[in-house]
């Protein structure tokens, strides 16, 4: 977090500090729920990660649930920003004819990117994103709210390189798909036990270089037409 507070420019006035405390609460926010969940975070916590009186946050949110929308709203414009550019410009360029791994790329490797080289703030931020689309009593919808425009994008990409796929085998795809990016941002550290340290939770570069291969095949393989039984001879 302090690598983060030294590249921002300095800001001055009532306004200019108003949007600097908001930012430092955010980010304080933002590094707690990515370690301890939603529930295992209070407000005072926050504060006395930024050395305030807990008032100081209820003064700019109203309550824990207002502060974890914000955080997460925060970075959510950027990414979609990113990938709907990405999938927008694949699909110019391959003239309306793109291919599942290429659409994949640029839904995938464009997000990838962020979490490879943003800093702590977005790794932290993947980490949340991962506990929001594991919570179903609420973080479903907020997936919706923020996320939907950009995965139907991705969506209709992938049907214009599977014309012939059933419709729900591509939406199948895609949920095998965003499970993966989960499990990739929550770095839990599993797969490095698992591999005795070969590979590693935080190795996004690793993760770029294979999952969109990996994903287009399995794409592949739901999608082809299934051979019919040829029948028995009376």
């Amino acid at each position: 977090m302090a690598s983060e507070k030294k590249a921002r420019p300095k800001r001055s006035g009532r306004a200019e500090q108003r949007a600097e405390t908001i930012d430092q609460i955010i980010d304080a926010a933002e590094y707690l729920f990515a370690k301890n969940g939603f529930y295992g975070v209070t407000l005072k916590d926050v504060a006395n990660r930024i050395g305030v009186h807990h008032t100081l946050i209820n003064y700019y949110f109203d309550d824990k649930k207002t502060l974890f929308e914000a955080v997460f709203a925060r970075r959510a414009v950027v990414t979609n920003e990113r990938r709907m550019k990405a999938l927008d410009d694949y699909d110019r360029e391959t003239r309306g004819k793109p291919t599942v791994e290429g659409a994949l790329r640029a839904f995938l490797d464009t997000d990838l990117d962020l979490y490879q080289t943003g800093g702590e703030g977005w790794r932290n931020y993947g980490a949340m994103g991962a506990q929001v689309a594991n919570t179903p009593q609420w973080g479903a919808a907020m997936m919706d709210r923020h996320f939907d425009p950009v995965v139907l994008r991705l969506i209709e990409l992938l049907k214009k390189a599977l014309p012939g796929c059933a419709e729900e085998d591509i939406f199948w795809g895609y949920h095998f798909v965003t499970g993966a990016l989960m499990l990739t941002l929550a770095r839990t550290g599993r797969i490095d036990k698992l591999s005795g340290g070969l590979c590693k939770s935080e190795d996004y570069a690793a993760v770029k270089e294979r999952m969109a291969a990996f994903m287009a095949a399995g794409f592949a393989t739901i999608c082809t037409p299934k051979k019919r039984p040829t029948p028995r001879a009376k």
